[in-house]
C-alpha cells in the first residue's frame, strides 16, 4: 500500500512538472496575448494542484526535486524540438546528474509521509 501512495506522489511530481513546463512553453507561442496569459494562468494552477498532491505523499524535498527535474528536462527537450533552440552536452550532461539524484533520492531513506486521507 506505502508503495503505490509513493508512486502516485511520484506521479503527481511529475504531471505537476510537466504543466510548469507547459506553462513556460505556452509564452512562445504565436497566438493572441490574452490566450497566452490564460494559458499560462491554467498550467499554473494545475501545476500547484498537482504539487500540492504530491505533497500529500513525498516529502517536501522528494516533490519539489522531482517537479523541478521534470520541469528542467520538458522545457529543454521542448526548446530543442519545437522552437530549435540549441542544447549543449553540458545541458544533457546536467539533465542526466539531475536524473540520476532524482533517483537517488525517491530510493533513499527520507522519512516517508504518512497519508491522512
Amino acid at each position: 500500500m506505502e508503495g503505490a501512495i509513493n508512486r502516485k506522489g511520484y506521479a503527481w511530481a511529475v504531471y505537476a512538472g510537466f504543466n510548469a513546463a507547459l506553462a513556460a512553453i505556452s509564452t512562445k507561442l504565436s497566438v493572441h496575448q490574452y490566450i497566452r496569459y490564460a494559458l499560462v494562468l491554467l498550467y499554473n494552477v494545475t501545476m500547484w494542484g498537482c504539487y500540492v498532491n504530491s505533497l500529500k505523499a513525498l516529502s517536501s524535498l522528494q516533490a519539489t526535486v522531482t517537479n523541478f527535474a521534470t520541469n528542467f528536462i520538458t522545457s529543454g527537450l521542448a526548446g530543442f524540438f519545437f522552437f530549435h533552440e540549441s542544447l549543449s552536452l553540458q545541458w544533457f550532461a546536467g539533465a542526466l546528474l539531475i536524473i540520476i539524484g532524482v533517483v537517488i533520492l525517491s530510493s533513499s531513506g527520507i522519512e516517508k509521509k504518512v497519508s491522512t486521507d
